[in-house]
């Protein structure tokens, strides 16, 4: 397996996650690399001098009772109260040979290194009980000293203290950088939800706030001054189009009035044809340059959306098959999106006596599909039917090959709704318009 795939993969796919994974790690490896020395020096060493200090204490009691067998009762009471070491004798008793004792753990190997060293006696050590008491049988030359060690003596509550703190202060520092990294991140969130926002055509409330990290606060500024250029910019667009619109149809108006005043024949037929045909081009490529770009998006009903569209052509005399999966409510620009399902339709209606309209949601997407059971769309000619004023039929009559606007205009409006429109061969045998929308 690929070590850069098996890492990635391990790695954890939010910024906040990896950057607790960034903290965590070096704290683990800190606590690790703490806790081995412990063990190794402090643990070591401390239990080392325990255990030695009561094998010379048992040592000590040893050569005393050797000087003064009388004394023994004696010895043994302060060695009670001064050495917390509960001793008795039992005369003629023999430790049973062995041939090595069962060690249970790493002070018992401390513990008879020790009494190998200081008391150089057989021993027996007990050490089940180990944090109540220890057990220690020395064999005397004519009776075996039984030794009961608190475990106090032997066990350091420095480990547990230890143990506490570590795992404490680990979760304390993994608690406070919890809340700063996301408190590092939310600002992050809200530009992404922002961006993506914009970028789906929908107008954020508020502008966004500058906060967080330097970095974060340059990476919103930067949006906050792209917003505004692209807000200004089609401000610009709609006013200036604005003002050809008024331009072109004001002499437009004044022919049509004087046409209208003229006689009935041939020629003025011919000439208001020709005026109208005019018309419906200009207001065809006004529509493709202003885009929709002033409409404000809005929560829609895209299934009433499809259905209204779909009867309006009924009443056409088209012949158009509407289905819709369920309720479908979303964030669109209405009448911009009404636009870009009628000219699908328009098209497929043109080409093709049956039309199908779909719309339903798929995953994290909502799809409007429109089929027609027409010639289609040569795969190679598809990319370019989305270019302007192209038109597959070259005659230049409009109602056979329109003015070359209509699939432009509807990629145009499903990109301002972070979508696509895609064509492709239809299942009915003809060309399938299918627009694609982020959720």
């Amino acid at each position: 397996m690929n070590i850069r795939a098996w890492i990635k993969g391990f790695l954890p796919r939010t910024l906040l996650g990896r950057s607790l994974l960034i903290i965590v790690s070096p704290l683990i490896l800190l606590q690790v690399v703490s806790a081995y020395i412990f063990y190794d020096r402090h643990w070591d060493t401390i239990t080392w001098r325990l255990t030695s200090s009561l094998a010379g204490d048992i040592a000590n009691v040893m050569q005393q009772v050797r000087r003064e067998p009388d004394a023994a009762e004696r010895i043994f009471e302060d060695a009670a109260r001064s050495m917390e070491l509960k001793l008795s004798l039992e005369p003629g008793e023999i430790l049973p040979n062995q041939e090595e004792q069962k060690r249970y753990g790493f002070i018992d190997a401390l513990l008879a290194k020790a009494l190998d060293e200081r008391v150089k006696r057989p021993y027996r050590i007990d050490s089940t009980q180990f944090e109540d008491r220890v057990v220690i049988d020395v064999q005397l030359a004519d009776a075996v000293l039984s030794v009961v060690v608190p475990g106090s003596r032997l066990f350091s509550s420095t480990t547990y203290i230890f143990i506490l703190w570590m795992i404490g202060t680990s979760l304390i520092l993994f608690a406070v950088a919890s809340v700063f990294m996301r408190n590092q991140v939310r600002p992050l969130r809200r530009l992404a939800r922002a961006v993506d926002s914009f970028g789906k055509g929908r107008e954020p409330e508020e502008e966004y706030k500058l906060e967080g990290a330097l970095e974060v606060r340059q990476a919103a500024a930067a949006f906050n001054l792209m917003a505004e250029r692209i807000r200004r910019q089609i401000r610009q667009r709609t006013d200036m189009l604005s003002g050809v619109s008024h331009d072109l149809r004001t002499p437009l108006t004044r022919m049509r009035l004087q046409l209208a005043m003229l006689r009935d024949d041939p020629e003025s037929r011919e000439l208001k044809e020709n005026v109208l045909e005019m018309e419906k081009m200009i207001e065809g490529y006004l529509t493709f340059a202003r885009g929709e770009g002033g409409e404000a998006s809005m929560e829609t009903d895209l299934s009433d959306l499809v259905i209204d569209v779909a009867e309006k052509w009924k009443a056409g005399g088209i012949s158009i098959d509407c289905h819709v999966e369920g309720r479908i409510i979303t964030w669109i620009k209405p009448n911009a999106f009404r636009r870009c399902v009628d000219n699908l339709v328009a098209n497929a209606s043109r080409y093709g006596k049956t039309v199908w309209l779909r719309a339903g949601k798929r995953g994290d997407a909502i799809e409007v599909t429109v089929d027609d059971d027409g010639p289609g769309i040569p795969a190679d000619s598809r990319e370019d039917a989305f270019r302007p004023f192209y038109r597959l039929d070259r005659s230049r009559n409009p109602e056979t090959g329109g003015t070359g606007l209509g699939l432009s205009i509807s990629l145009d409006v499903a990109r301002v709704h972070g979508g696509d429109l895609t064509l492709e061969d239809s299942p009915h045998g003809g060309l399938r318009a299918r627009i694609r929308l982020p959720m």
